[in-house]
């Protein structure tokens, strides 16, 4: 049996509907937080379990019974992350699970500029510590992610951002598509995956040419001072805490940490990566509102 966790989120949805059709509903469960938004799944026959990483007994429960359980990361930061993703790594142990898939980052480095890239690598070591058999899918950065830092270029005309560098942005459901294949064929991978990217890196100048041609009118990238981002960010109603985090995220772009390129994704899927066209354009389209892919 699979177990997939976070299946209401844009991720781990895709990865659940891409099992269903290889393997009966029978064998697979979900792990969710909140049941209510996962009618869709149980109508298909899939059975979901109420569990959160916060609470090991729920997850004991969700994982009872499983040979392989997807962890999705959670979307928290620092040591609130590893203490969650070590409590389900404990909890599936426990479970006698046999193989721990993670949802990790293409750069994760515990010498990072960013927080996120440095709680995947301690989080890596915790299923290393484990002994049980893993697989860490080393995904490259989300392609959707991108798209929150082009706020009205449609009505503006203008990109500005505190740092510029090459990112390998690669879409979701790539990347779910690929978790569905390492948990069907479990030869695929083990232990640390190579980045899972998309074929080529983009730059936030490179995208403003790109929405430049989409939009048939003259779109300008231009770099900010990191106080006036900050401030601009606050205004729009971002957190203090993910400015931050945002910040440090300009940061480690402008030190090349997403500078990466592997052919592993390309052998996984059979097929090239998609372009990151494919989140562009329905962006633009939809009046600058990210889609749910």
């Amino acid at each position: 049996m699979i177990v997939v966790t976070g299946a209401t989120g844009h991720y781990g949805r895709k990865v659940v509907e891409g099992l269903i059709s290889r393997v009966p509903a029978s064998n697979l469960d979900v792990s969710v937080r909140d049941p209510e938004k996962a009618t869709g799944l149980t109508a298909k026959g899939i059975r979901v379990e109420k569990a959160s990483f916060a609470e090991p007994a729920t997850l004991a429960a969700a994982f009872d019974g499983a040979e392989q359980v997807l962890l999705v990361s959670a979307n928290v930061l620092g040591d609130e992350a590893i203490r969650l993703h070590g409590s389900a790594i404990q909890a599936a142990k426990d479970a006698g699970v046999k193989r721990i898939l993670y949802t990790s980052h293409q750069a994760a480095s515990p010498t990072s500029k960013v927080a996120f890239a440095r709680d995947h690598a301690a989080t890596e070591e915790l299923l290393k510590a484990s002994g049980v058999d893993f697989v860490s899918l080393r995904n490259g950065f989300y392609a959707e992610s991108s798209l929150y830092q082009l706020g009205g270029i449609q009505a503006t005309g203008k990109l500005a951002l505190p740092g510029d560098g090459n990112v390998s942005w690669t879409l979701r459901d790539d990347l779910a598509q690929a978790a569905v294949s390492a948990l069907i064929n479990t030869s695929l991978f083990q232990g640390i995956t190579a980045p899972l990217t998309a074929s080529r890196t983009y730059t936030f100048a490179e995208i403003a040419g790109l929405a430049a041609g989409a939009l048939n009118r003259e779109v300008v990238f231009e770099l900010i001072s990191a106080e006036t981002y900050r401030q601009a960010a606050l205004q729009r109603g971002f957190p203090e805490p993910m400015v931050g985090m945002l910040l440090s995220m300009f940061a480690a772009i402008h030190d090349n940490e997403f500078n990466i390129v592997t052919p592993t994704l390309e052998r996984v899927l059979m097929r090239k990566p998609a372009e990151y066209q494919a989140v562009l354009m329905p962006y633009l389209t939809n009046g600058g509102v990210p889609q749910a892919h």
